[in-house]
């Protein structure tokens, strides 16, 4: 573990992230010998600094130390952490003028090139998100909701949920954004008041409008997924999933979905990533 540049294992108990959950993360693949999408990593961070009002300013460090640290390693996750740092007794900020920047490395899940290859099943969440547009679309440290779906997805046999939000519109799942496919439209969640904006979501959104997919962000209730043709999830780290079925509890539907769609633009989109990934000497 990084913590501000140099190797240890410790960060002081007063630090606003354990204490109030002060801060913001992202995950980011490094594979062959590359890092993929890293300025869009750097950004969201950047981002979500801003919109916390953390006065973060290592970027430059930041960056060297994330380089440094991956010369000597394999494939792996990269998760960087940003928090407020330490500050006095009580909600307030005040006081905590020294933001800290902490960089771990971790497996790549090994299911994922099987979620890849096959596809993955969802379920719909008992838990729901809470509007919240302050903090929408970006990645802090506040993830008791995502805490909960895993628990309940837990004693499913699904392999993700869908996520609405006390509103009951659509969302996301519990590992990433959602996308589905309806004749020769793709539809994404609109998620300006709850839910995290990912940087392969953004990819994928600003690949399709580069090769003039029609592609529609909304609102929209569960019912249109279940009338829908095709699904797929993604993240960083697992790009592109299809998806080959999801089930309501509610209601006991059951539906089954295409892949010729989303295998095309997993392919495609794989492709670019591969292309832009920043090659690490």
């Amino acid at each position: 573990m990084i913590v501000n540049g140099y190797k240890q294992q410790h960060i002081a108990i007063a630090d606003r992230a354990f204490q109030y959950g002060d801060g913001c993360f992202t995950t980011m693949a490094f594979r062959n010998g590359c890092l993929e999408s890293f300025d869009a990593h750097i950004n969201r961070l950047k981002l979500a600094s801003k919109t916390l009002h953390i006065n973060f300013d290592k970027w430059s460090e930041l960056e060297v130390c994330i380089v440094d640290l991956l010369k000597d390693a394999g494939n792996c996750v990269v998760k960087v952490i940003i928090t407020r740092g330490e500050g006095g007794r009580g909600y307030s900020p005040e006081g905590a003028v020294n933001p800290n920047f902490i960089i771990t490395l971790h497996q790549i899940p090994a299911h994922y090139l099987s979620w890849q290859t096959n596809g993955i099943t969802l379920t719909i969440s008992p838990i729901t998100l809470a509007c919240q547009p302050l903090l929408a679309g970006i990645k802090h440290l506040n993830r008791l909701e995502q805490v909960l779906v895993k628990q309940a997805l837990a004693q499913t046999i699904y392999d993700d949920a869908i996520v609405c939000d006390t509103n009951k519109k659509v969302i996301e799942t519990s590992v990433g954004n959602l996308f589905w496919y309806k004749d020769n439209v793709w539809y994404s969640a609109d998620l300006s008041g709850s839910g995290v904006a990912g940087v392969m979501r953004d990819r994928v959104l600003t690949f399709m409008q580069e090769k003039g997919l029609e592609c529609h962000v909304v609102k929209q209730d569960i019912s249109v997924l279940l009338s829908a043709q095709e699904l797929f999830v993604c993240n960083s780290l697992m790009m592109l999933v299809p998806v080959v079925s999801l089930f309501n509890p509610i209601t006991q539907q059951y539906k089954k979905f295409t892949l010729e769609h989303t295998k095309k633009l997993q392919h495609d989109v794989q492709h670019v990533i591969n292309l832009e990934a920043i090659k690490v000497q």
